[in-house]
């Protein structure tokens, strides 16, 4: 848990309930909280002489306990096909990617939850890294408002970001509460107003944090699933071997239940030679044919150590058609900014006291869960 002093509050900490809570302490009626939010989210302000419908002594009284942190960036890059990728600079010198992803009618931001990813799968760079820590809810929200101001003033729309995932560094339900607080600003019509259907969590498979995700904040959810065996899965995915195929698509049919609109997204990552044979697709067929979901066929994104090539389009097409023919809705992504190693799985940052994945027991990661 976060623990603020009074000079040193973040009003990007916390959602609204918490900013309610934050002001009553200091004798502000409740409506203030809505108040900020819109000056900060909405409107881009970060200066509290600024926020004129503030009394005088509440702005002198925000200038002197509080603050609105945004990260810093120290890099920005545009991809050919227009994809942009930040380096984030934090308080303690970590440092974070987040990507921006253009597209007609929409862009979506993929957003970071942690520093480095403890879960060791085989075919990221970011897993390649090690693990230094959670997010704030201030850190996650805080690149979203840093990327829309940006995003705004080049391209002098109001709205430019239009969806949010939760796929970039680090995986969000081990750092369940402070993603889960991020995403309630998000949503809230105060900030930014998103639907739950316009904002995805991926996951590798955390099985009882997707229970407690679908009763405290279900928005769309895509599962890392890369392989239709247990035993190819947990080479890998290694935390398949806490929570096995058969509870994670069990946690997946929890999560749809009783709404016959929604889906789950299964992520697949193509493997030259791996995963990617007319037997594996059969295998997936038999998986998700009777769950309301679609499969997301993703071309491997390479990067240095991985080992792993990426299936011929050829090979990815036969794939695709199986799952078609089988009535599954297949979609195969579009690979984005690979020249920037902004695409899938390619996502690195820049910190320092890493924990190797290798010491990680994922018997740990229900605890870490419900912590």
């Amino acid at each position: 848990m976060t623990v603020h002093t009074e000079s040193n509050i973040n009003l990007l900490e916390f959602e609204r309930a918490g900013l309610e809570r934050l002001f009553a302490g200091h004798g502000e009626r409740s409506y203030r909280a809505a108040q900020v939010m819109k000056w900060i989210y909405q409107r881009g302000v970060d200066n509290f002489d600024e926020m004129t419908n503030l009394s005088k002594d509440l702005r002198a009284t925000l200038k002197e306990r509080t603050n609105i942190k945004l990260p810093i960036i120290v890099s920005d890059r545009l991809s050919n096909d227009g994809s942009r990728k930040w380096l984030l600079q934090l308080a303690d010198g970590n440092c974070i990617e987040t990507v921006f992803i253009p597209e007609e009618g929409r862009g979506t931001l993929c957003i970071s939850s942690q520093v480095g990813c403890s879960l060791n799968c085989r075919f990221c760079s970011t897993g390649w890294q090690g693990f230094n820590r959670n997010l704030t809810s201030g850190e996650i929200v805080g690149q979203l408002v840093l990327i829309n101001q940006i995003l705004k003033e080049s391209s002098g729309s109001a709205r430019v970001i239009s969806n949010v995932v939760m796929m970039g560094m680090g995986e969000p339900l081990l750092n369940f509460d402070n993603v889960v607080r991020a995403m309630r600003v998000m949503l809230d019509d105060c900030a930014y107003g998103l639907s739950k259907r316009r904002i995805t969590l991926s996951t590798a498979g955390m099985v009882p944090a997707m229970d407690r995700l679908r009763k405290e904040c279900d928005v769309s959810l895509a599962v890392s699933l890369h392989a239709p065996t247990d035993q190819l899965r947990t080479q890998l995915v290694p935390l398949n071997r806490k929570y096995p195929i058969s509870e994670l698509l069990a946690a997946c049919r929890r999560y749809v239940a009783g709404d016959t609109r929604r889906r789950v997204t299964f992520e697949y990552l193509m493997l030259k030679d791996v995963n990617d044979t007319n037997a594996h697709a059969r295998q997936l067929i038999k998986l998700v044919r009777d769950l309301p979901a679609k499969v997301n066929l993703i071309p491997f994104n390479p990067f240095p150590k991985a080992g792993f090539q990426r299936s011929e389009p050829e090979r990815i097409n036969t794939f695709w058609g199986m799952l078609m023919d089988a009535g599954i809705i297949t979609i195969t992504r579009k690979t984005r900014g690979e020249d920037i190693h902004a695409a899938c799985g390619q996502l690195a940052g820049k910190f320092h006291d890493r924990t190797r994945r290798s010491q990680m027991d994922p018997a740990e990661f229900s605890v870490r869960v419900v912590g």
